[in-house]
C-alpha cells in the first residue's frame, strides 16, 4: 500500500499528515486557516490522493509557520508513500484553466528538489490569507518531497482563481506522476539505477 503518515512537532506548529496515493481524492484537512484548507482540499481531490491534515500553529502571529510546515510534512509524506518509485510515471504536467486564470504545472519526482515560480498575484491577500504563502507552501512541498516543480501563470487577474488554478494544476500533475505506468512493470523510471 502506498500510504504514509508524518508527524511534525516544533515550538511553532504541531502537524500530522496522512496520504494514500491510491485513494479516491477524499480529504479531511483542518489547519485553522480557512482558505488554505480549501486549497488542500483541491490538491487532494484533483490528485486523487487521499489527504488528512491536522495542524495547530501560532496563528496569533500569522499563518506563515502553519502553511510552510504543512508543506514540509506533506512533502515528506508524499516522498515516503511513493517509496523507491519503481513502476511510476515519474513526470506529470497540466495546463489548468479557471475562469480568467490559467496555470501550467510540470513536475518530476526526481529527488532533486527545485521550484520555478512564475506567478504574480494582483492582491496581497485573499480574504485574510497572505498570497505570498502560496509560494511558501509549494517551496516546502518541493523541497521535502524531492520534487522538481515548475509553476507558471499564463493568465489571470483574480487572486483566488490564480491560487486555486495553481493548486489544481499541481494536483493533476501529481496524479499523473505517481500513477503506475502500465508498460513499466516494476522498472525504475531512470537510467541511473536510483532516484
Amino acid at each position: 500500500m502506498r500510504q504514509a503518515e508524518i508527524t511534525r512537532n516544533t515550538a511553532e506548529t504541531q502537524i500530522s499528515v496522512s496520504v494514500n496515493l491510491d485513494g479516491t481524492g477524499s480529504y479531511d484537512n483542518q489547519t485553522g486557516v480557512g482558505f488554505f484548507d480549501h486549497m488542500l482540499d483541491q490538491l487532494s481531490r484533483h490528485s486523487m490522493i487521499d489527504v488528512t491534515v491536522r495542524a495547530t500553529g501560532d496563528l496569533h502571529i500569522d499563518d506563515h509557520h502553519t502553511v510552510e510546515d504543512t508543506g514540509i510534512a506533506l512533502g515528506q509524506a508524499l516522498a515516503k508513500a511513493v517509496g523507491d518509485k519503481r513502476g511510476i510515471r515519474r513526470y506529470g504536467e497540466c495546463h489548468l484553466p479557471m475562469d480568467d486564470a490559467q496555470v501550467r504545472a510540470a513536475l518530476d519526482l526526481s529527488a532533486r528538489p527545485f521550484l520555478v515560480w512564475n506567478v504574480e498575484f494582483p492582491t496581497a491577500k485573499i480574504g485574510t490569507f497572505d498570497t505570498e504563502l502560496v509560494r511558501e507552501f509549494f517551496q516546502a512541498l518541493a523541497t521535502h518531497g524531492g520534487i522538481t516543480l515548475h509553476i507558471d501563470q499564463l493568465h489571470g487577474f483574480n487572486s483566488h482563481h490564480i491560487a486555486e488554478a495553481a493548486f489544481k494544476a499541481v494536483a493533476r500533475a501529481l496524479r499523473m506522476a505517481v500513477e503506475p505506468d502500465p508498460r513499466a512493470g516494476d522498472a525504475l523510471p531512470s537510467t541511473k539505477g536510483a532516484l
